[in-house]
């Protein structure tokens, strides 16, 4: 949805993401596979890591916005949000997938997205630095940019779950009854896959893959991945089927079809 955004705002939107993009990317590469990287845990029980390259890359994006787009809030993993004056807010998470970031494994991405009256994401970013991969979704326009070039994206149009590829982050899934509903759907797919973090939506937008299962998401994880794939043709929501850009319990689809069917031996799991 273009929630009436100009062509010409949403001309700066893109050209403040890249920038910003380009900043996190400058601040992250020097410690990716660097045996001076440290991890820092979130939690008192459990593992939850953040890195000085998690920090170094908000950072950096934050001052672009600062200089950029001041009157805009913000919303980062690693940092406290700001207020802003505008009816946007920058929703941020510096490296999806931090885990996969200390086993050197290129699946992380850094995350951008702006939310209009949050109301959810109007905009989305999705950069893998290593390879030089950047996924960007808004106005029904998606495309992957690398190097000098892009190609447009376009989710696949597989219909049937036995002929789907499905993916999640971690084999858990979430709550024992959330592993359950996702064994009820991963049970009737072709393939399915482990450990891809944000790259997995990513993949989904470009048609690689056709489903993404998950639970326990914020709204920093997930808002990003929403736009881009929205506007490559596919559809993101909570197990309930309504919107996930609050995070929570995600399906991400390539299609409306195929959602439908895996909704349906999730719904009975949606938390509330």
């Amino acid at each position: 949805m273009s929630h009436h955004i100009s062509q010409s705002e949403y001309a700066d939107i893109l050209e403040v993401a890249h920038e910003m993009a380009d900043a996190a990317r400058a601040a992250i590469l020097p410690l990716f596979r660097s045996p001076v990287l440290n991890a820092d845990n979130k939690l008192a029980q459990g593992f939850d890591p953040v890195t000085q390259a998690d920090r170094a890359a908000e950072q950096a994006m934050r001052a672009v916005l600062a200089h950029r787009r001041p009157m805009d809030a913000i919303l980062g993993e690693e940092f406290a949000a700001t207020s802003g004056t505008s009816p946007f807010r920058w929703v941020l998470d510096p490296i999806d997938g931090t885990r996969a970031f200390l086993c050197g494994a290129p699946t992380w991405g850094v995350l951008i997205a702006l939310e209009h009256d949050q109301q959810g994401p109007v905009f989305g970013m999705i950069d893998q630095p290593y390879i030089g991969e950047r996924f960007v979704g808004y106005a029904d326009r998606a495309a992957l940019h690398w190097g000098q070039g892009h190609v447009n994206l376009t989710t696949s149009q597989r219909q049937k779950l036995d002929d789907a590829i499905l993916c999640s982050t971690f084999p858990e899934i979430g709550t024992r009854d959330e592993k359950q509903a996702f064994d009820q759907v991963a049970e009737r797919c072709k393939l399915v896959r482990y450990g891809l973090d944000c790259y997995a939506y990513a993949l989904l937008a470009a048609g690689h893959i056709d489903l993404v299962i998950e639970a326990g998401l914020n709204a920093y994880d997930v808002q990003a991945p929403i736009a881009v794939i929205q506007a490559a043709g596919g559809i993101v929501t909570n197990w309930s089927g309504a919107s996930a850009h609050q995070g929570g319990q995600i399906i991400a689809a390539a299609n409306a079809t195929l959602h439908q069917q895996a909704l349906s031996f999730l719904q009975p799991y949606a938390e509330g």
